[in-house]
């Protein structure tokens, strides 16, 4: 049997996205069963760069996997990915290695397929007006997703950099037909606006999107941040809105937001709502009530999608 090398182009389209979130929620289900677990990742802090090594089996499917990836958060000075990594599928039975992926664009992929598979599940059928915070590669597949699940009528783009402002806007330009607007500040970017996504990659415990901008009855993705302490979105928000993580333990680890709401008393362990018990029905937000999701990241995600995007075949001898 041949390694097969499956690259960003070979993963990307409405389908494979489609895809990757009916793997994701057959995972997170598994999850919140007991039926598999996730393990925490490995960092190696050296110099300006990160390398993160996440391992994870998905034994009902028969595979596991695991992502290398480094962060590097000078890059974007150097014209180079924030992100760079690979992902390698095994057959747990055999131990042959299926297939290597592209780490970046797997990454940005089930990130946004997540986010999606959130906004699904918690926002308002007719949620469309859309805000996106940061203009780089998440928030690309992030627009890609909320543009598979809601009808987007309208979306608003911040990012501190104006030249990748400009060219996200313009790129999104050529998906929809929705108006796309670039705004002069994030307060001017979530104003009136019912899905709201962060995707910077701010490192700073001040946050981007404070509190008192957001209506009632909107549902945000925070799905960026490169330290457990970064916060974009304001943790009071969480006080009354229903919070939903990919996991508790996970989310308590990683999670600014989580860390610092909890740490003010703002909100409970219990209080964190698992996709997995959105997934299998056990909880639902109000109707009318504030829905945030925030994610880090699961080395099971990177699994699930793997197995959505590699072309399964009957096995033969190799």
């Amino acid at each position: 049997m041949t390694m097969q090398i499956i690259n960003a182009a070979e993963m990307s389209g409405e389908i494979r996205l489609r895809q990757v979130m009916a793997m994701l929620s057959e995972a997170f289900g598994d999850l919140r069963r007991g039926d598999e677990q996730s393990p925490t990742r490995t960092l190696l802090q050296h110099g300006p760069s990160e390398t993160l090594i996440s391992p994870a089996a998905w034994n009902r499917r028969g595979v596991a996997s695991v992502k290398i990836t480094t962060l590097t958060p000078g890059n974007a000075e150097r014209g180079l990915p924030l992100i760079q990594g690979l992902v390698l599928l095994t057959d747990i039975d055999t131990g042959q290695m299926l297939a290597l992926f592209d780490g970046a664009s797997l990454t940005a992929l089930r990130t946004g397929a997540v986010a999606g598979l959130a906004t699904q599940l918690c926002a308002p059928e007719q949620a469309g007006d859309l805000a996106i915070l940061g203009a780089g590669v998440q928030a690309r597949a992030t627009l890609l997703a909320m543009l598979a699940v809601r009808q987007i009528r309208r979306v608003r783009i911040f990012s501190r950099s104006a030249l990748r402002t400009q060219e996200f806007a313009h790129w999104a330009r050529t998906l929809t037909t929705a108006p796309v607007s670039v705004c002069s500040s994030a307060f001017e970017a979530v104003q009136g606006a019912d899905l709201i996504c962060t995707t910077t990659s701010t490192r700073a415990r001040e946050p981007l999107v404070y509190a008192d901008w957001v209506a009632p009855g909107v549902h945000l993705n925070i799905i960026g941040g490169t330290h457990e302490d970064a916060i974009e979105v304001d943790p009071a928000l969480l006080k009354t809105a229903f919070v939903v993580v990919e996991t508790g333990a996970a989310a308590r680890e990683d999670a600014g937001e989580i860390r610092s709401a909890m740490a003010e008393g703002y909100i409970q362990p219990e209080g964190l709502n698992e996709l997995g018990a959105l997934v299998l029905g056990e909880s639902a937000a109000t109707a009318g009530q504030t829905t945030v999701f925030r994610s880090v990241g699961l080395a099971i995600e990177d699994t699930a999608a793997a197995v959505a995007l590699y072309p399964f075949r009957e096995k033969k001898p190799c």
